[in-house]
């Protein structure tokens, strides 16, 4: 039931966003949810089951999205909890934080 109803949210807050499932080896281990808005890349979701975390299954996404971004002279955003350990790998591929809203930064990469 949480799922459906955060799939549900995102789905009425980025109705034209694209809802991927992350495969390795034909095998789903995680989601991606991005919605191109104008003059952003907004990365809505990214999640990874636990065995998949740590193999740089998410710097490669995230990279080819500030990739697409470099090319198309947009930023990539993402709204990240303040403890959440993956705002290290965001600093590491050169997104900042650019407000903060008390348990979640706003954090984006620009050219």
């Amino acid at each position: 039931m949480q799922f459906d109803a955060q799939d549900t949210e995102y789905r009425r807050h980025n109705p034209r966003g694209r809802f991927d499932v992350i495969e390795v080896d034909g095998r789903p281990v995680g989601r991606l949810i991005v919605d191109r808005r104008p003059g952003d890349i907004r990365v809505v979701d990214i999640s990874l089951l636990p065995e998949a975390r740590g193999a740089g299954i998410g710097g490669r996404l995230l990279s080819d999205l500030v990739e697409e971004a470099r090319v198309s002279g947009c930023i990539v955003s993402i709204h990240v909890e303040v403890h959440n350990r993956a705002a290290r790998l965001y600093s590491r591929l050169g997104f900042v934080v650019a407000a903060d809203l008390g348990v979640y930064r706003r954090m984006e990469w620009s050219a």
